[in-house]
């Protein structure tokens, strides 16, 4: 079933929490997924890194952004971000065509000071 990016990225805007989330990033980008409509198994991911083979299945791609301080997202991106030193579930957020939100609206790609200094490794999915 196909996945509809302004539905999900509804359900992202209109679920957010204030301020920063309380780790549910994955939590809040799965349900942001099956509101635009995409069939996800159980059980889920249970950090935010593991969201990679999920979001292939459902038929996103991986893109190549060499610095994502630069790039030009689109609606229904999607960024992994694997673990760090201060973090070990890692991140996953969507974008809804103007900011990066997971269960918070990130200031930018980063989800945080802590992610902007350590800059891990990441993925970016494209629908």
């Amino acid at each position: 079933m196909p996945v509809d990016l302004e539905k999900f990225a509804k359900h992202l805007r209109a679920n957010v929490r204030p301020n920063f989330g309380n780790g549910k990033c994955g939590e809040f980008v799965r349900k942001a997924l099956q509101a635009g409509g995409a069939k996800i198994p159980q059980p889920y991911p249970a950090t935010g890194k593991e969201y990679g083979p999920i979001l292939l299945m459902l038929g996103f791609h991986k893109i190549t952004v060499d610095d994502p301080d630069k790039f030009s997202f689109i609606r229904g991106d999607v960024m992994v971000m694997e673990s760090y030193k201060l973090n070990g579930a890692g991140h996953v957020a969507g974008y809804d065509g103007q900011k990066w939100i997971s269960d918070f609206i990130q200031r930018d790609f980063w989800a945080g000071k802590d992610y902007r200094n350590a800059r891990p490794q990441y993925a970016v999915y494209r629908y």
